[in-house]
């Protein structure tokens, strides 16, 4: 367990937060003092247009061909991650693997679409893309033999700092990164990383060009949410892209162990607001841990505090013109049996009140994945790895549940969904039978995380409609 005790609430950064907090909690009257309409704080970086082949022989005009001993500097700009095991495949055309491998390019931070060739001559190939720590981007498209399949996706790219404050301004210019950051540390190293997972690699290229006027889907959270790689719990933070079609990225800034108050202190707050544009979403699934008395530096109470630090939420995200989204936390299950506890006590109530005070939309998982344990059956004990955490079948399941919860709050996110996406009703969950996404997550790079194609598992991209059993787990996470 991750506990906050070493960060004190005096060292926040922004005096709008303290008036709100304070006026919500105890009733007060709103400041009539608006607060000043935030800048862009970044500074807009120069345009990437990157490509790279990965075949013999000299590359074509604009693309630079990466050899397969070419190992990653941020001198050099690009290369694999260590571990890499590829070879020039296809004669000469493509670069080949039977176990994942990653690639990475230096760009600045920032939203980028991704554009990836591959296929194979002579030989079918499945293969699955994920960026940063985990993101799943593409899932299990096909290549038949003789045809070279190009997908694009949009992903997101950022580093601790943050934007040099004024002379003599308070705050500090970087998020407190902790220990729980080095299980998602490629989501802060300031290089776009992806991994290709397949029996039979076939890459041909990869472009990387900047997607500026993107929307952006901030998410702020706990171990729930967050990107969790190579472990055997899989968060619906790590799994909503697959989801969305090329034009939208998923900014996953969830942690373990945070809280409403400790993602507020460590700057991971400041940090989103920093890169926020009209246009961008901010979607907050909090609980977990705000709900522990025995954290007294960051426990807020249902009726009160809980409200009032989410209201800052949605007045910060509203100042920036971006849209603001509730998401209460997914009920814990019974270890063995996956029975939903009923827990939480009152915050999913708080939340839903808020959303209606507030006039925010809201995303009701709590309520969904109760109806999930209860529905799915011989599945129900492999929704969660330990309890609280999702397994990459249950992260799954969370994912399509708030996809629906997009769909049916009108964010305007619609259009970025994929065409094939079937409405999900939690009362059929999924059959945990033929998707078999649990390989693709676990520790390790290589064996069983490659597996082949199930033979009811969806194809060419598509979104899947099934899972299967995820295999061992390792124990519990931090929250």
């Amino acid at each position: 367990m991750k506990f906050c005790l070493h960060r004190s609430l005096a060292s926040f950064t922004f005096a709008p937060i303290c008036a709100l907090i304070f006026g919500a909690a105890f009733g007060m009257a709103r400041a009539q003092v608006a607060p000043p309409t935030p800048t862009l704080a970044t500074p807009l970086a120069a345009p990437v247009d990157l490509k790279f082949e990965f075949s013999a022989g000299p590359a074509r005009t604009g693309y630079t061909r990466v050899v397969p001993d070419a190992v990653y500097t941020d001198a050099v700009g690009y290369g694999y991650e260590p571990g890499a095991q590829v070879a020039i495949g296809d004669n000469g055309k493509t670069t080949t693997s039977d176990k994942p491998f990653m690639f990475s390019a230096k760009v600045p931070e920032g939203n980028f679409n991704v554009t990836v060739t591959f296929g194979d001559s002579a030989t079918a190939t499945t293969t699955t893309f994920e960026a940063e720590s985990g993101r799943l981007m593409l899932l299990r498209v096909q290549a038949p033999a003789g045809q070279v399949v190009e997908r694009t996706f949009t992903t997101n790219v950022r580093t601790p700092k943050l934007p040099k404050l004024p002379l003599n301004a308070v705050g500090r210019e970087e998020v407190s990164l902790d220990q729980f950051d080095g299980g998602n540390a490629r989501d802060w190293a300031g290089k776009l990383t992806v991994e290709v997972v397949s029996p039979h690699a076939a890459l041909r290229s990869i472009e990387i060009a900047s997607a500026p006027d993107a929307p952006t889907v901030y998410l702020a959270g706990d171990s729930t949410v967050t990107d969790r790689d190579g472990g055997g719990d899989v968060s619906w933070g790590q799994l909503l892209p697959v989801f969305f079609k090329p034009g939208v990225a998923v900014a996953n800034n969830a942690q373990s162990g945070e809280t409403l108050k400790s993602f507020m202190n460590a700057l991971r707050l400041d940090k989103i607001l920093s890169q926020m544009k009209p246009g961008d979403y901010l979607f907050m699934q909090f609980t977990h841990n705000d709900s522990k008395a025995n954290w007294p530096q960051t426990y807020v109470a249902p009726e009160t505090t809980f409200k009032a630090y989410l209201k800052v939420y949605i007045a910060e995200a509203r100042l920036r013109g971006a849209t603001p989204v509730l998401v209460t936390a997914m009920d814990r299950g019974v270890r063995g049996t996956g029975a939903p506890t009923h827990g939480h006590d009152g915050y999913p109530q708080a939340m839903r009140e808020v959303a209606e005070e507030e006039h925010v939309a809201l995303i009701d998982l709590y309520s969904m994945s109760d109806t999930i344990y209860e529905s799915a059956g011989a599945d129900a004990p492999k929704i969660l790895a330990d309890g609280t955490h999702s397994t990459a079948y249950g992260g799954y399941e969370f994912a399509k549940c708030i996809v629906m919860g997009i769909k049916e709050n009108n964010l305007g996110l619609e259009k970025y969904i994929v065409d094939d996406f079937k409405d999900f009703d939690p009362t059929h969950p999924d059959s945990a039978a033929a998707l078999d996404l649990g390989p693709l997550f676990s520790n390790g790079r290589g064996g069983s995380r490659l597996g082949g194609v199930p033979a009811s598992a969806p194809v060419l991209g598509t979104v899947p409609t099934a899972n299967s059993p995820i295999g061992t787990n390792p124990g519990p996470g931090p929250l």
